[in-house]
């Protein structure tokens, strides 16, 4: 009998090792998922240019229809420029206690289909296929999954199975609105080969720019330039460039697990009646759990302010707002639960604040009536934030000289 009909034992052959080894990774991504929800609630909104996003000239778009893109809108634009490209464009404000209903029915979906997935975003899911091609054949269940969620949530989506994360991400994007794809084991750097850079993970304008200016416009010259040139280049990141361009991906799939709420408090090392004090602390802890939020690319729809007095009193105010992860929205807030709350003029022990009723979503999604600079703003402090550290960057009442810490 031929080798290759040869009956073995999983991993008891080199084939059988890398059969046992190979991942299969599917990424399955709403289609303009929040024009698609819109869409189900109004019927007559389908096949229009779409804008989802501030109903002010100063507003940005938060998504937009396939019809709308055809004029060069995009996500993060101003609301202004974006009808001045196409004028006919409908502008909804958005809802979105509606988009976190219908991404917990995916959820729920896909929770109840497969073994292992990961949520990365309101509306895009990674799931963990390998194994499943002894069974049923993982393309087979992609498609199967696909049209489940289609039919159960009304709710069109794409998805691209691939050896990895990242392959099977890009695959998603390049078959967008309502397609399927699937990358073969050692086809990964043929896929990404004629791709611009641009399409990569990892490579914003400004990176785009630096390599383009070099000549380097598709991800097939990227991955040719030897690995020490980009590290020089680019540094840390041209290293992890390099293995994303030659389709190499180890992360792994992060089990989802629904988050009920994000907090913090501070016990003093002394008890309190000092406001100023008090205002910075608050400021402190509110900044602290909003950082956190937007790195969990989280928003959350109810705040709650704790004090615990010197008698071990404890008392708690909340206020549901609409969702959000920006910090001077959370600071008003915040600082508004603490007056109505604070009102027994007692000596404080603890101040603590927790957000709850968190949703899947980001900045950009949700703050439709700010402008683009309020946006780069807080997504340069973020950067900051990241790359130095979480006290890099406060602001000055929260490190009011001789507070406690």
């Amino acid at each position: 009998m031929p080798d290759n009909h040869h009956i073995a034992p999983p991993g008891s052959t080199r084939a059988g090792i890398l059969a046992a080894t190979r991942r299969h990774i599917a990424h399955f991504d709403l289609d303009a998922f929040f024009v698609s929800v819109e869409c189900l609630k109004d019927s007559r909104l389908k096949g229009k240019p779409l804008i989802v996003g501030g109903s002010g000239d100063r507003g940005v778009v938060a998504a937009c229809s396939y019809e709308a893109r055809k004029f060069g809108i995009h996500s993060a634009m101003p609301v202004r420029l974006a009808r001045r490209l196409c004028p006919e464009a409908i502008t909804i404000r958005g809802d979105m206690e509606m988009y976190s209903k219908y991404s917990h029915l995916v959820t729920e979906i896909i929770q109840d289909t497969v073994p292992l997935f990961e949520k990365a975003s309101i509306d895009e899911f990674y799931i963990d296929m390998s194994g499943m091609d002894r069974f049923v054949g993982c393309s087979l269940f992609a498609r199967e999954l696909k049209g489940k969620v289609t039919k159960e949530s009304g709710l069109p989506i794409s998805f691209a199975l691939a050896s990895n994360k990242l392959i099977s991400k890009v695959a998603t994007n390049e078959v967008k609105p309502n397609g399927q794809l699937e990358i073969a084991f050692g086809g990964e750097k043929t896929f990404l080969a004629p791709l611009p850079v641009s399409k990569l993970p990892g490579i914003g304008k400004e990176t785009a720019y630096k390599l383009i200016r070099r000549g380097v416009e598709t991800i097939r010259t990227l991955s040719g330039i030897p690995l020490e040139m980009l590290g020089s280049l680019l540094g840390k990141n041209g290293i992890d460039l390099w293995r994303k361009a030659n389709g190499l991906d180890e992360s792994p799939i992060i089990p989802y697990r629904e988050q009920k709420s994000i907090s913090s408090e501070h016990t003093f090392e002394t008890d309190t009646i000092n406001l100023s004090f008090l205002h910075a602390q608050l400021v402190c802890i509110t900044e602290s759990i909003g950082f956190d939020l937007r790195r969990q690319d989280k928003l959350t729809g109810c705040i709650a302010v704790k004090i615990r007095y010197s008698n071990f009193d404890t008392v708690v105010k909340q206020k549901t707002i609409d969702h959000t992860n920006a910090d001077h929205i959370l600071l008003q807030t915040a600082q508004e639960l603490f007056d109505k709350l604070y009102d027994r003029r007692l000596l404080i022990r603890l101040l603590g604040i927790r957000f709850t009723r968190l949703v899947p979503g980001n900045y950009q999604i949700k703050l439709y009536e700010d402008t683009q600079e309020m946006i780069r703003l807080y997504q340069s402090i973020d950067s900051i934030k990241r790359r130095y550290g979480e006290q890099s960057l406060l602001r000055a009442v929260g490190v009011k000289p001789g507070a406690h810490k």
